[in-house]
């Protein structure tokens, strides 16, 4: 794996052009800004050692931000048109028939976590599930090597994909639940075969599996390459550190990763300081820029960062010093703002100091905008089945001060990302080692196949239901023209 990760210039500036694209299509790159990016080889992509940008909401968040919306739902009830009561008993019944399966195939890939990039044993354990149930399956896809597509097919029709995810986090490995997430979109794929075949939905579903969520972009580099044309509609769902019988169909915020590099020139710090160009002066400059930027901020914006390297000894004056940041910001178009500033507080560091400067972006990941049609199709399904109320907030309401890089597969084509909830300690949630031994436990996996459940029987009304298909399509439409 080669050592740099995967860049590409920033995206924003297609926004404008968007309402001419076509589903499946990424959004075209606009022209970089650091001029660095034509250097790095895209070809084969390397996990990112950090542990962003991976959507992990906490119990804290749930009650600041998320409990609030429980009190006033709206009402969900049948429109008369959604799938019959035989169809969602079938799905259901299917989907509760491979518990045991299931939770092993879960807890296998607990027990064998990988980073980005690198999910050898998860893919092929998922793999070598599926092809014993006969989908057609893709390995390698999109040149991925832990990526892959489980396939089934019956008639013609629309096609409808569920995602899995399966990379760990360094040291706490999942810590984010990716044993659950990778079980619930095979656990959906399994319920919507089963309802095409018993109740003659013609159609295809697919299982993307996609590596490398937790700062890997792996999403975004198969949407470059084609991975998503010919999808119609997409869900995947994601545990979080609320409670049991909880969840959301909620915002996260777009997100993009600059690493910066100063270059000065050493000397004795106590014989001849005045021969050197202090780098750690540079990065410790556009730390204190940065720090004062924040004040401009708006509520949902954030810039973090930290310095990786400040030099080698405190009689040394640094030649080089390195540093990465996180900005995010409600809007991907806020992301390009925001790093634009950003930017311009590197340089004036760089300016003030005599050092040179260096940066590089990575891709940008998008604010999730999440498909409503679906998301009123899946907390119905929630309510109705499990009796479990599931708030929806479309708009910038919510802070969750997460990412997601399946974001940008919601600007691709009509997609949702629910949350389920899971109990978890006060305080520990998410990319926790507490939170890692939750998403093992009984009830964990009963929660992951109750939502896999709903997911399902929205994919089957979608496949099944041409009216709801096209007012989801248009719903995305105007969405992305907004």
């Amino acid at each position: 794996m080669p050592s740099s990760s995967p860049s590409v210039p920033g995206c924003c500036f297609s926004f404008f052009s968007r309402k001419n694209r076509q589903q499946g299509e990424p959004p075209k790159a606009a022209i970089s800004t650091s001029g660095y990016h034509a250097e790095v080889k895209r070809n084969i992509p390397s996990a990112h050692q950090h542990l962003e940008p991976c959507c992990s909401p906490t119990q804290g968040f749930m009650s600041a931000s998320v409990k609030p919306f429980l009190d006033d739902l709206p009402a969900y009830s049948s429109d008369g048109k959604s799938l019959s009561s035989d169809v969602r008993e079938t799905i259901k019944a299917t989907i509760e028939s491979y518990r045991a399966p299931l939770t092993a195939i879960s807890l296998y890939i607990s027990d064998n976590p990988e980073l980005a990039y690198k999910e050898y044993k998860s893919s092929a354990k998922l793999i070598s599930f599926l092809e014993s149930e006969g989908f057609a399956i893709e390995k390698d896809y999109k040149g991925l090597e832990t990526a892959f597509t489980a396939t089934y097919s019956q008639g013609n029709g629309r096609t409808w994909a569920f995602n899995s995810e399966y990379d760990a986090l360094p040291e706490v490995g999942h810590a984010c639940g990716h044993n659950l997430i990778a079980i619930g979109g095979v656990a959906a794929l399994l319920g919507v075969r089963a309802a095409m075949k018993k109740h003659g939905i013609d159609g295809t579903v697919v299982l993307m599996g996609t590596p490398a969520e937790e700062g890997g972009a792996g999403k975004v580099l198969l949407i470059e390459r084609g991975g998503y044309k010919g999808i119609d509609g997409c869900m995947m769902i994601h545990p979080a550190g609320f409670t049991a019988n909880s969840g959301g169909v909620l915002p996260t915020l777009a997100f993009q990763t600059i690493a910066v590099e100063f270059f000065g020139r050493t000397t004795h710090a106590g014989a001849a300081p005045w021969d050197g160009i202090n780098a750690l002066d540079a990065a410790n400059i556009s730390y204190t820029s940065i720090s004062a930027l924040r004040q401009q901020l708006h509520p949902t914006d954030r810039v973090h960062g930290i310095i990786v390297d400040g030099g080698e000894a405190p009689n040394i004056i640094p030649d080089y010093t390195s540093m990465k940041y996180y900005v995010r910001a409600s809007r991907a178009s806020g992301v390009e703002e925001l790093m634009a500033k950003a930017i311009g507080c590197f340089k004036g560091a760089a300016e003030a100091t005599g050092c040179k400067l260096k940066f590089k972006t990575e891709p940008i990941t998008y604010d999730l905008r999440n498909n409503k049609l679906f998301g009123e199709e899946y907390a119905s399904a929630m309510s109705e089945l499990y009796n479990v109320p599931i708030p929806i907030e479309l708009g910038e309401g919510t802070n969750p001060g997460a990412s997601t890089d399946f974001g940008n597969v919601t600007y691709a084509l009509p997609a949702c990302h629910p949350m389920f909830g899971i109990p978890a300690t006060l305080g520990r949630g998410n990319h926790t080692k507490e939170f890692r031994d939750k998403c093992r436990t009984e009830e964990a996996h009963t929660e992951t196949l109750h939502a896999a459940t709903a997911m399902s029987i929205v994919g089957a009304r979608f496949l099944s239901d041409s009216a709801f298909a096209e007012d989801a399509t248009e719903w995305w439409k105007d969405d992305m023209k907004s």
